[in-house]
């Protein structure tokens, strides 16, 4: 068993998924989600999932939701170590493998280089 999203009807495995589910859509700039959270979980922002969970779930369909116990094949010869998976952990198409290559490796650049020199442009002394 899992829950249904209150708003859009995703169905997530368990209480955490669902409270994750709508803290990062609302976070993410979906207006939707976040006015659903305004208006049944004031203040969802300040804590974590643990104290998110059990108050969206009272407001939650719960839904059959089977979980594929499966391992992911997963091809990760285009060299770099560690693997990405989906939102529920399966295997990612091309294309969001490539943003996640991508955005893993700007990452690490930021982390070698230190501050960009973007961060200093408009600055005066």
């Amino acid at each position: 068993m899992g829950y249904a999203c209150p708003v859009c009807d995703e169905h997530v495995p368990d209480a955490d998924h669902l409270a994750d589910h709508l803290a990062f859509a609302a976070v993410t700039g979906d207006d939707a989600h976040e006015d659903w959270l305004d208006e049944h979980a004031p203040g969802w922002g300040e804590g974590g999932t643990d104290e998110l969970a059990p108050r969206v779930t009272d407001h939650a369909e719960r839904v059959e939701f089977d979980v594929a116990t499966e391992p992911v094949e997963h091809d990760h010869a285009h060299g770099h170590g560690g693997g990405h998976g989906g939102a529920a952990g399966g295997a990612l198409d091309a294309d969001a493998q490539r943003i996640l290559d991508d955005a893993a490796e700007m990452t690490r650049r930021m982390r070698d280089d230190g501050p960009s020199t973007d961060d200093a442009e408009g600055e005066t002394e």
